[in-house]
């Protein structure tokens, strides 16, 4: 006698030793389609062991932005480039989608001397301004102790 969909967690529950009312943890949940993040996307990729790095901004998905970020801080010769910071803009001003992703306009990256394990170094941050970008960023980066200066800065 065949056994139906339903009744399949009930007997894997009672074969397991739980009880029927905790079978329905054990049927995996349907995912429903991809969330849409909304926006304009930007993304800033940077290689810490040798300072290259390489941005992108006006991307229609999350996704495009970093993959094209990690491709400009590639093609600068960047030996571990990866993405540093990621923002994104408004395309309309109801585009709230629920993520809880911030709506900040612009990104900047900070880099200083180096430190003396050789590395840079460096900082970076968004914000919904160029001017609080920066100031993050060179915050970051250890400010004037570190000669940090603003290498890059993007807004959307």
């Amino acid at each position: 006698m065949p056994i139906g969909r339903r009744l399949w967690p009930i007997l894997i529950a009672a074969l397991v030793g739980i009880s029927p009312g905790n079978a329905a943890d054990l049927v995996m949940p349907q995912r429903g389609p991809a969330h849409e993040e909304k926006g304009i996307w930007g993304a800033i990729a940077f290689s810490p062991v040798d300072g290259r790095h390489g941005f992108f901004w006006g991307a229609e998905k999350r996704t495009e932005a970093e993959d094209a970020a990690l491709k400009h801080c590639v093609n600068e010769e960047g030996a571990a480039c990866k993405v540093v910071e990621v923002f994104r803009n408004h395309r309309h001003w109801d585009d709230d989608d629920g993520t809880g992703f911030p709506y900040e306009h612009c990104a900047a990256l900070s880099l200083g001397g180096t430190s003396r394990a050789g590395a840079p170094f460096w900082g970076t941050a968004s914000a919904m301004t160029r001017r609080e970008a920066e100031r993050k960023a060179l915050s970051l980066c250890g400010g004037q102790e570190n000669q940090c200066k603003i290498r890059e800065w993007v807004c959307t």
